[in-house]
């Protein structure tokens, strides 16, 4: 008997030795496909910044065939499709990404697609998500966003709080000030507007966004004399030739007004 019991403790040992080794082949083939997936994912991320758009897809694409679940992957296609003009698509890859795990970027990106679309109060719903995590350093950037969905509601005050909070957040830029003039504009109050873009370009004289608001304010308001002597503050400190070139055609076109 004892042979027979020996015989068959060597089989089980044998078995379960088989067993291990399936799991830890099983194991390696996952961790070298995850570590494929991100060389993927990364290839793909640098072509996407460069521009390459087909051969950021196609790095992309084999990323998310080796690793679907990878949220990184999945939120970056749903930025290639939308870049693609495939906004379709672009949705159903941020949705996925978010039902894996929604990130306060994911949130973000996600919110500026439904603000393209008009869809207001989505996005503003989507918007306060990416607004939860007090860690999130771009907060200004959903913020800025946040606004865009207000205005789209006929919310112009409750806009230009999310701008000005926007400004707090972040005071190097400019785009929430340059927003919360724009409203100003829509709303009538062209005296705010126009004091709010003189302080922006007293700090930023040539930010040509600031100036041509400006100028089509003041020709709205008949004040050419102002609009003049305000290119011509332009072009004394503006060094870029096709900026230059922009301010003095609408210094001649002035001439003619």
């Amino acid at each position: 008997m004892m042979p027979l019991i020996r015989h068959s403790f060597i089989i089980i040992v044998c078995m379960n030795l088989l067993t291990s080794c399936q799991t830890t082949g099983s194991k390696v083939d996952s961790e070298l496909k995850s570590k494929q997936a991100k060389i993927h994912y990364q290839i793909g991320l640098d072509s996407l910044q460069r521009g390459q758009l087909p051969k950021a897809f196609d790095e992309l694409m084999q990323s998310n065939k080796l690793e679907p679940n990878r949220v990184e992957t999945l939120a970056t296609l749903a930025y290639a499709w939308r870049l693609q003009g495939n906004l379709e698509q672009s949705e159903v890859f941020y949705k996925r990404a978010i039902a894996i795990k929604g990130s306060s970027s994911t949130y973000t990106n996600y919110g500026s697609l439904l603000v393209s679309l008009q869809r207001y109060k989505e996005a503003e719903t989507i918007l306060h998500k990416a607004l939860e995590d007090p860690r999130y350093r771009k907060q200004y950037l959903a913020l800025i966003l946040l606004g865009d969905a207000l205005l789209g509601q006929d919310k112009p005050n409750d806009a230009i709080k999310s701008y000005r909070k926007a400004a707090l957040m972040n005071p190097k830029q400019s785009i929430s000030q340059l927003k919360e003039a724009e409203v100003y504009v829509k709303m009538g109050r062209l005296n705010y507007a126009q004091a709010l873009y003189e302080t922006i370009l007293r700090q930023q004289p040539t930010l040509r966004p600031a100036l041509e608001g400006l100028i089509g304010l003041l020709i709205k308001e008949s004040k050419i004399k102002a609009a003049r002597q305000q290119l011509a503050n332009y072009l004394e400190k503006e060094k870029k030739p096709l900026n230059r070139a922009w301010a003095s055609d609408e210094l001649t076109r002035l001439g003619h007004l």
